[in-house]
C-alpha cells in the first residue's frame, strides 16, 4: 500500500500513562501507512496528547495547543487534533475558546481519532505500541483509572474508575516489548497496588510481578505509583524471590500530618505509613523509596509543615518530589477554597526540597562501596552515564561511570559497577 502523503507529529505531555497512549496511537497510524515525524516543522498534522492533572500541567497543555494552532493559522499545518486528559474534563470549553482545533478527543477515544484521519482501527494491534522511549526500557500500563477518593485529585474524573487489564493481556504485551529488545519494564497505573481487585476479587500485583519476572529477556522490573493505603504486603515476597524486580518502589504519600491526610481522604495515618515503610525496609533492606508530597493544601498549617519536615528527616526517603496544591474543579477539596498564597506554597516546597537535598546526599553517600548494576544510557565527556536499579528514568539520579580499557559498552546494556562517590543527586562509579 502506498504511504499517505501527510506527515503526523504527536506531542505527548504529562505522565508515562500518556506516553503509553501515544505509543498505541503511533502504532495504529504506522499500520495505516501514515508517516510519523518527530519534528513539528516537518509535519502536516499535529496531534497533542494533553495533561490536566494540576494547574501547571493544564497551562502547559493550553499553551502548547495555542502555539500549535498558530502554526496552523500561518499555513504551516493543515490540521490540529487534541486528545487526552484535559479534553476529557474541558472539551466544551476548549472547543469554544480554541475553535481552530479540528477535533477534540478524550482519554479512551483512539478509534475516533483514527476515523477522523480516514484511518481504520486495527483490533489485532491492541497491546501493540511503537516505542517512543529508548529501545531498552518501556512502560507497561497494568490498569486504567482509579477508585481512590483523594479529595484533591481529578484523575477519576478524567480516567474513570479503576479497570485492571487481565494478566494474560499484559503478558502478551510484555512479550511483544521483549521482542523489541526491552530489558527494563516500568510498571505503571494510577494505583498499581489496587491491581486485580476489580477483576479477580483480590489484589494480584504479587502474582503479576512474579509472572513478569519469568520473562527471560527482561532484566529489570520497576514498580511505580504504589498507593500506601491497603498496601499488599505479599509483593515484598515477590521482591525477595526475584532479583529482576528492582529494589525500588515509588509510593506517593502526599503528607504526614494526620489532619491533612484525613482531609485529603488518603485512608492512612502517619503511624500506619511509618509502619509500612519500616516493614518494606525490613523485608527488602537495600530498597530505594521514592515519594511525592503536596504542600499548600487548604487546611495545612505551619505546624503541619513542620510535622511533615520532621517525618521526612526521620524516614529519609531516597528520592522525593514536591507539588504545590492545585485547586481542581469538581473535587471534594474544591469547596475548601485555596486560601494559601502561591508564594507561600512555593516557599514550603523549597523548604522541604532543601531538607531533602541533605537527606539525598546522606542516602547516596551510604551506597559508596556498594556493588550493583547500571543501565548504560549515553556517553558524556568521556564517561558513561546511566542509572542504577535505584533510579527511574527522567526523575531520579544518574550514575557517571569511568571508562575502562575493555571493549566499549553498548547503550542499553546492564553492567556491574561499584559506587565510588556521590553528590546530592548523582552517583559515581567504576566498572566491576
Amino acid at each position: 500500500m502506498k504511504t499517505r502523503a501527510e506527515k503526523i507529529n504527536i506531542i505527548t505531555l504529562g505522565c508515562a500513562k500518556n506516553t503509553v497512549d501515544s505509543e498505541a496511537l503511533y502504532s495504529q497510524l504506522l499500520t495505516n501507512d501514515f508517516t510519523l515525524t518527530e519534528s513539528l516543522d516537518d509535519a502536516d498534522i499535529a496531534i497533542i496528547n494533553t495533561c490536566g492533572f494540576i494547574d501547571a500541567a493544564k497551562k502547559q497543555s493550553v499553551d502548547t495547543i495555542l502555539s500549535t494552532v498558530e502554526r496552523k493559522n500561518q499555513g504551516q499545518l493543515s490540521k490540529v487534533f487534541v486528545m487526552g486528559c484535559l479534553v476529557e474534563r474541558y472539551k466544551k470549553d476548549l472547543a469554544k475558546e480554541i475553535p481552530e482545533v479540528d477535533n477534540f478527543f478524550g482519554t479512551n477515544d483512539l478509534p475516533n481519532i483514527l476515523k477522523s484521519l480516514g484511518a481504520e482501527y486495527k483490533y489485532d494491534l491492541v497491546g501493540e505500541r511503537a516505542l517512543s522511549t529508548p529501545h531498552y526500557y518501556s512502560y507497561i500500563k497494568i490498569s486504567e483509572g482509579c477508585d481512590n477518593p483523594c479529595s484533591f485529585c481529578a484523575i477519576p474524573l478524567m480516567r474513570g474508575k479503576h479497570v485492571s487489564k487481565p494478566i494474560e493481556q499484559i503478558m502478551d504485551e510484555v512479550m511483544r516489548l521483549a521482542e523489541k529488545g526491552v530489558k527494563e519494564l516500568i510498571v505503571i497505573g494510577q494505583d498499581t497496588t489496587y491491581y486485580g481487585l476489580d477483576l479477580y476479587g483480590e489484589r494480584k500485583l504479587a502474582s503479576l510481578l512474579t509472572s513478569l519476572a519469568s520473562v527471560k529477556e527482561l532484566e529489570w522490573i520497576r514498580l511505580m505509583y504504589a498507593y500506601p493505603a491497603k498496601f499488599p504486603y505479599d509483593i515484598l515476597q515477590s521482591f525477595a524471590e526475584n532479583q529482576k524486580i528492582c529494589r525500588y518502589i515509588d509510593m506517593p504519600i502526599q503528607h504526614a500530618a494526620d489532619n491533612v491526610l484525613k482531609s485529603m481522604r488518603r485512608g492512612i495515618t502517619r503511624k500506619s505509613t511509618e509502619k509500612l515503610i519500616s516493614t518494606i525496609r525490613e523485608k527488602v533492606p537495600t530498597i530505594a523509596l521514592r515519594t511525592s508530597l503536596i504542600v499548600g493544601y487548604p487546611n495545612e498549617t505551619e505546624s503541619d509543615v513542620e510535622e511533615l519536615v520532621q517525618f521526612i528527616k526521620e524516614i529519609k526517603f531516597d528520592r522525593l518530589g514536591v507539588f504545590t496544591y492545585s485547586q481542581e474543579d469538581d473535587t471534594t477539596a474544591f469547596n475548601l477554597d485555596d486560601p494559601i498564597p502561591a508564594e507561600e506554597k512555593e516557599r514550603r516546597k523549597e523548604y522541604i526540597m532543601e531538607i531533602q537535598r541533605e537527606i539525598s546526599l546522606e542516602q547516596n553517600e551510604s551506597r559508596i562501596g556498594m556493588k550493583t548494576k547500571a543501565v548504560i544510557e549515553r556517553m558524556e565527556d568521556d564517561n558513561y552515564v546511566g542509572r542504577t536499579e535505584w533510579d527511574a528514568p527522567d526523575i531520579d539520579n544518574e550514575v557517571f561511570i569511568s571508562p575502562s580499557n575493555a571493549d566499549p559498552l553498548i547503550i542499553g546494556s546492564i553492567v556491574p559497577i561499584t559506587i565510588t562517590d556521590a553528590t546530592e543527586y548523582d552517583l559515581y562509579a567504576e566498572l566491576g
